[in-house]
């Protein structure tokens, strides 16, 4: 499994309608992706425009082809990239270690 750990900033003021179309997004647009396994949203406390998404995916194809070439794709950052204050920071993970 492969993790999508994206670190993104939103414009300030706009936390309540992004935590909406964020939720929306993932639940409406990426978990219908071929090879999602899950995902997960932090806020910062100390930064609250600041969001951190974990998103699982069986391989890393799965994120970089079969999702960011599909219409799905164009679909997700309709939803979401309006509220963007910059590109989001996207980097992938292998897993080493993980509690029971």
């Amino acid at each position: 499994m492969i993790l999508e750990l994206a670190d993104i900033r939103i414009h300030p003021g706009q936390n309540a309608a992004f935590d909406e179309a964020i939720a929306r997004g993932l639940r409406d647009v990426i978990s219908k992706a071929k090879g999602c396994q899950g995902y997960k949203v932090n806020k910062g406390i100390e930064s609250p425009e600041r969001y951190v998404l974990q998103i699982f995916w069986d391989t890393l194809e799965d994120h970089t082809v079969g999702f960011r070439e599909s219409e799905l794709f164009t679909q997700w950052r309709g939803i979401v990239g309006p509220f963007f204050a910059q590109p989001p920071v996207v980097e992938h993970f292998d897993l080493v270690v993980k509690s029971a």
